[in-house]
């Protein structure tokens, strides 16, 4: 990928304000950041020692012989869909540093809350996650400033602003990003040839083609829903819309949900589009939406009879490809209204990786990282192994359609907000939980709303 064009992809998403901020999973109760670490003064002086030594003999990793560099890392981190690729790197740097042992573990479900308990029991991974944007100052006392680090001129400059802190003025470089991405609808085009129709631009394109799909034989969604992860995907299009409707910014829009002041029925394109794609989807959709997962959602679309595939982005490709080489795979935004125009892919980087700046091994932690984004295969590794939009400054291609439609698509009618990191993962899994209510049927839209304005005030308005 271009230059130029991850500039395009990135930066207008990444610089513009920080995002939102963090705190713990669920629907219930108030989220407050980790409890901060406490120590005596002796303590500090030996961890800035410590510190000011690692940045000392920190090099560009990608030239640095790490044959003789030992210790363990733990990874800790969300977004399981890239385990297989992250092991292939793990495996790659053994390698490289053959008595290094990383020990690798990541979960989707709850994250937030076991981290956040991991940290106040003091059993802190080397290198866990967040979503950037605000949840990069919920982390920050806790995270290495990379800042002089060989991994930071490696970064994509709009990646390398949403790592810095909010509120130390845009300073810092608290974290690196696994991955950009586009987010957006996922098509069989061989389908959507033999039905003779085009990717859904508007709503009612999308039920349309639905209805034709259906009718030509052909299953027309399916949707992961069994995953809470999944909506904030599917919502961000809708989010934008909404906001652009009102003539507001989206980050206004949500902060105004974040305050208490705002109502899903204040917007339409919430209370009645959403719902109606929400509800198409299900009637379209799996037989037993809410017992499809990941691994389901992938194994459905992959088998070539689903028209649409939902909630996922770039990473997928991958792995459905794997399952069925001679998939047709088209890719663009999300019909939410009657405006193509608001048919945007999504692209940012939304993720964030920190480095536990108290790691034990925080030299060999920097020298993996390094590694990872400044030498040969770590470089190759973004497009080659996991198939996302590279976080780095990079002139290679990619060989996945969806990366590559996805940055046609930005480049023809622009990217949409990447609104999810103006919102904590904990209201985001809350969301997520409300939706599966009622897809459920035990809770209607109206308490649906109720529920999700509740949660969007009690849990990120608790974290602001």
């Amino acid at each position: 990928m271009k230059k130029k064009v991850m500039a395009a992809v990135l930066a207008g998403i990444m610089a513009a304000g920080m995002l939102a901020g963090c705190g713990s999973s669920g629907s219930s109760g108030e989220t407050q950041a980790p409890a901060a670490d406490t120590g005596d003064a002796a303590q500090e002086a030996e961890t800035s020692e410590e510190t000011d030594a690692a940045e000392a003999d920190t090099e560009a990793a990608g030239e640095t012989d790490l044959s003789a560099d030992s210790g363990e890392i733990y990874i800790f981190i969300s977004s399981p869909e890239y385990a297989d690729a992250i092991n292939t790197l793990i495996d790659e740097y053994k390698n490289v540093a053959p008595n290094v042992t990383i020990n690798y573990e990541t979960t989707q479900n709850d994250y937030p809350t076991l981290l956040k308990a991991k940290i106040n029991s003091g059993d802190v991974p080397d290198i866990f996650s967040s979503t950037s944007g605000m949840e990069i100052d919920t982390y920050r006392e806790y995270s290495y400033d990379l800042t002089g680090q060989p991994i930071v001129d490696a970064m994509d400059d709009g990646v390398a602003a949403a790592m810095t802190s909010a509120e130390e003025g845009g300073k810092g470089c608290y974290g690196l990003a696994i991955k950009g991405n586009y987010f957006g609808l996922i098509w069989n085009q061989d389908i959507l040839d033999d039905c003779g129709i085009s990717a859904p631009e508007t709503l009612d394109d999308f039920k349309k083609a639905c209805e034709t799909v259906e009718a030509k034989g052909y299953q027309a969604c399916t949707t992961g829903f069994m995953e809470w992860w999944v909506y904030k995907h599917n919502v961000m299009d809708f989010l934008n819309a909404a906001a652009k409707a009102n003539g507001e910014a989206t980050a206004d829009m949500v902060a105004k949900f974040q305050a208490g002041e705002a109502k899903i029925k204040d917007y339409s394109v919430l209370y009645d589009n959403w719902f109606d794609y929400i509800d198409t989807a299900v009637k379209y959709g799996d037989d037993k939406p809410l017992e499809t997962d990941l691994s389901g959602e992938e194994q459905a679309f992959a088998a070539g009879n689903t028209a649409f595939m939902l909630g996922q982005g770039a990473w997928v490709e991958a792995d459905l490809l794997a399952i069925n080489p001679d998939l047709k795979i088209g890719f663009g935004g999300y019909p939410v209204d009657a405006d193509p125009a608001d048919c945007q892919v999504v692209s940012g980087s939304d993720q964030a990786l920190h480095v536990y700046k108290d790691s034990k091994n925080l030299q060999t932690v920097l020298n993996f990282v390094n590694w990872w984004y400044t030498s040969d295969y770590g470089q190759s590794w973004f497009t080659d192994v996991a198939g996302v939009v590279p976080p780095i400054k990079t002139d290679k291609e990619s060989a996945y359609t969806i990366i590559e439609q996805g940055k046609k698509s930005v480049e023809e009618k622009g990217s949409g907000d990447l609104s999810i990191c103006y919102s904590t993962d904990s209201f985001n899994q809350a969301f997520g939980e409300a939706m599966q209510s009622y897809i459920a049927g035990t809770t209607d839209k109206d308490a649906t709303c109720a529920q999700i304005e509740k949660d969007w005030h009690e849990i990120d308005g608790a974290a602001k």
